[in-house]
C-alpha cells in the first residue's frame, strides 16, 4: 500500500547489474479503470499487495507495438523481436515496498515469444491474431487495435478486444499518470519463487486521448468481469520509449 512518502517518481533509479534485454515500446494506449483493492488482491502473486493511490487501485488495458526486442544492451532480434502486444495489468507492491506491475495476460502475435516468455519469466503470454491501424481523423490521428486469442485460453470462446481512440496534444503528466506509468518493475513468480524484474526508460511522453469505441473481453477473461462495462477512468497515449531490463532478483 502506498502513502505520501511512497509516491512514484517519473524517472527510474539506475538498473542493478547487467542489462538482460532491451526493446522499444511504441504507440501505446493506456486505458484504466479504478477498482476496490479487495477485487484484485486474490489475483496477485503471494507476497504482493495492490498498490493504491487515494485508496484505489487500477486495472489497465494496454495495447502497443514491441519493436526491436533482443538480448543485452540494444541487440534487436530480426522479425521475432517486433510484434503487437496487448496486456491486462494490475499495480502492486511487494513486502519490501517495491512498486511494480502484475500482468494478468499478455497477448502477442509471435508464438515463439509466447513460448519463451511463459517458460523463462512465468508471464502469462498468449498467442493471438492482432492488428493495429493508424488512420486520419478530424481531431488528430486515430489508432485502431483488434485482437483475438488463439492459444492458450479457458472457456469455449476466444477472448477478443477492439479499441479505437483519437490522439490529441502532448500533456503534462498528472499524479495519476505517473502512478500508472512510472512503475519500473514487474512482479512475477517462476517455479513458486517470487521475482522482481526491474526496467528503466525515459519518462513517458504522454498525450491526451479520447476513446471512440471499446469492445473488450480480455479484462473479463483476466478475472475481472464487469470492469469495462463503463468508460475508463483514465485514458492516455504515448508514442513510446526505449526500455532496458535488468536480470530478475528476488
Amino acid at each position: 500500500m502506498s502513502g505520501p512518502q511512497d509516491r512514484l517518481e517519473d524517472r527510474p533509479p539506475p538498473l542493478p547489474g547487467r542489462v538482460l534485454m532491451s526493446q522499444d515500446w511504441c504507440d501505446l494506449a493506456f486505458l484504466h479503470w479504478a477498482v476496490d483493492p479487495d477485487r484484485v488482491r486474490p489475483l496477485l502473486p503471494p507476497g504482493v499487495e495492490p498498490d493504491l493511490l487515494d485508496g484505489r487501485t487500477y486495472v489497465g488495458l494496454v495495447p502497443f507495438t514491441m519493436v526491436g526486442a533482443g538480448p543485452g544492451r540494444d541487440h534487436p532480434v530480426p522479425w521475432l523481436g517486433t510484434f503487437l502486444e496487448t496486456n491486462v495489468r494490475l499495480y502492486s507492491r511487494d513486502r519490501q515496498g517495491r512498486p511494480g506491475v502484475v500482468f494478468r495476460s499478455l497477448d502477442c502475435d509471435r508464438l515463439g515469444v509466447v513460448l519463451g516468455a511463459r517458460a523463462g519469466f512465468g508471464t502469462p503470454y498468449r498467442w493471438a491474431r492482432m492488428r493495429h491501424d493508424v488512420l486520419p481523423h478530424p481531431e488528430g490521428v486515430r489508432h485502431h487495435w483488434a485482437s483475438r486469442v488463439r492459444w492458450p485460453h479457458e472457456g469455449a470462446a476466444d477472448p477478443s478486444t477492439r479499441i479505437d481512440l483519437v490522439v490529441g496534444g502532448r500533456r503534462t503528466p498528472t499524479e495519476l499518470d505517473v502512478f500508472l506509468t512510472a512503475r519500473w518493475a514487474l512482479h512475477t513468480t517462476v517455479a513458486g519463487r517470487p521475482l522482481h524484474i526491474r526496467n528503466s526508460h525515459d519518462p513517458w511522453p504522454l498525450h491526451d486521448a479520447r476513446l471512440l469505441d471499446l469492445d473488450d473481453e480480455l479484462v473479463t477473461a483476466a478475472g475481472l468481469p464487469g470492469v469495462t462495462d463503463h468508460a475508463p477512468d483514465h485514458v492516455a497515449f504515448s508514442p513510446g520509449v526505449h526500455t532496458r531490463f535488468a536480470f530478475p532478483r528476488r
